[in-house]
């Protein structure tokens, strides 16, 4: 397996006021990123805290999975970061109390190349969500598996990042740049972005490798890496399908309480559970 040195800067935390922001972030694709900004989400929202998800990745996952169709949308995180929308034109209610998202569609993709002319490039983001930072509690930021503009705005407008990492071979490849990155943005245009959480996903307790995988990056990382492990499961995969969170589309699934011990542990709230 993939071994390396940590960025120290990436983990320092500072204090902060106002509704968390929490950028959600791994420039791997299919790592479990947009399912477990959606169910972690929902499961804060359903404990009562007042939740907004920022759907910064083009293909809009978090989007369809929250019900919305990207393709009826009046305005989406294209026209907040492109054409300087209020978030709040552009930000939708879910169907689950508490919950809110600010869409995306495949307008977004070109935003990473828009971008680059434009002025504060790198701080669109901050400058939209400040707006609405205190009507929330929480608001997570679903990033593109990628290291583009589009995150470096997410890392820009977040005090914490959490990394979902897969408990698969070739897990910890590529982390060390990413966190290389959340150094780089810390120093230079967010001193208060800090490395939060890493959460084990997909993980498949029949095999010997998921559990090698789990013990390698808690040797790395320590207390930064979630007691919660989410596993592996089928209707975790159905959900966005059916556009609705795991803690919807089967209430008493293993996912859906694994992601509630989940958002329990974030929020900092005892479990309720063995």
């Amino acid at each position: 397996m993939t071994t390396f040195e940590s960025s120290e800067g990436a983990t320092t935390a500072s204090p902060t006021s106002g509704a968390r922001l929490i950028a959600v972030a791994n420039q791997k694709g299919g790592v479990g990123k947009t399912t477990t900004a959606v169910n972690l989400g929902a499961a804060a929202a359903e404990l009562g805290h007042r939740v907004l998800i920022i759907d910064l990745d083009p293909q809009g996952n978090a989007s369809t999975g929250l019900g919305i169709n990207p393709r009826t949308l009046q305005s989406s995180m294209y026209d907040v970061l492109l054409h300087d929308v209020p978030m709040d034109d552009a930000i939708e209610a879910a169907a689950i109390r508490n919950l809110f998202l600010a869409p995306a569609n495949l307008d977004l993709a070109g935003a990473e190349i828009e971008l680059v002319p434009a002025f504060s490039r790198e701080m669109r983001l901050k400058n939209a969500v400040a707006k609405v930072r205190d009507d929330y509690d929480m608001i997570l930021i679903d990033c593109p598996p990628s290291l583009g503009l589009l995150t470096v705005n997410a890392f820009a407008a977040a005090t914490e990042v959490l990394v979902p990492i897969q408990c698969e071979y070739y897990a910890l490849e590529g982390l060390g740049q990413l966190l290389r990155n959340v150094d780089l943005v810390q120093r230079n245009l967010n001193a208060e972005l800090h490395l939060s959480h890493i959460v084990l996903v997909m993980f498949d307790a029949r095999t010997n490798l998921a559990s090698q995988v789990a013990t390698e990056v808690r040797e790395h990382f320590g207390e930064l890496v979630c007691q919660t492990v989410i596993p592996r499961t089928v209707r975790l995969s159905e959900a966005p399908s059916f556009g609705q969170p795991i803690t919807v589309f089967d209430t008493a699934s293993r996912g859906a309480l694994s992601y509630r011990d989940l958002a329990r542990e974030v929020a900092g709230e005892p479990p309720t559970r063995d």
